[in-house]
């Protein structure tokens, strides 16, 4: 009886020694906040707009105006459509005539699982896309069209 606990404590303890222990947690790359040494909690500066910068330069201003948009919307208990993406991205200084949006609705009538909206800049592309309450953004190449989007997209002219 003792050889047998002796072996289950030998087996236990040889199977410790071969888990690793787990590292610390990878950072959040979308905190909203930093904490200095002394503990007390900085503010993350507000991503702008850089006039003339490339698609890249701006993603995190882009994200930004997009993530005020939604929330927004959410306050309202509504959902962010194409107008308020548009609206809100031309407030924030982006070009209208350099955006593309699809539809709302589907060509069957009803309401589109998602959109995608997006923001011609230096031969670049930044791309939203917003379903299902998820938010997602991509830099991207111009397309050979010179448009950021395939297929169907609807005339921003609100």
């Amino acid at each position: 009886m003792l050889a047998a606990a002796l072996a289950c404590a030998a087996l236990a303890g040889a199977l410790a020694a071969c888990t690793s222990t787990p590292g610390p947690a990878p950072a959040s790359s979308t905190s909203a906040t930093s904490t200095s040494v002394s503990g007390t909690p900085t503010p993350t500066a507000t991503p702008v707009l850089v006039p003339g910068g490339t698609a890249a330069e701006n993603l995190a201003y882009f994200d930004y105006v997009n993530s005020q948009t939604i929330s927004t919307a959410a306050a309202q208990n509504q959902t962010a459509g194409g107008v308020a993406f548009t609206s809100a991205l031309r407030t924030g200084g982006f070009a209208i005539a350099d955006m593309q949006v699809t539809p709302d609705i589907t060509t069957v009538g009803v309401k589109a699982d998602s959109i995608q909206f997006s923001v011609a800049m230096k031969g670049q592309c930044l791309v939203g896309q917003y379903g299902f309450g998820q938010y997602h953004s991509l830099v991207a190449p111009l397309l050979g069209t010179g448009k950021c989007l395939i297929g169907d997209t609807r005339a921003i002219d609100w």
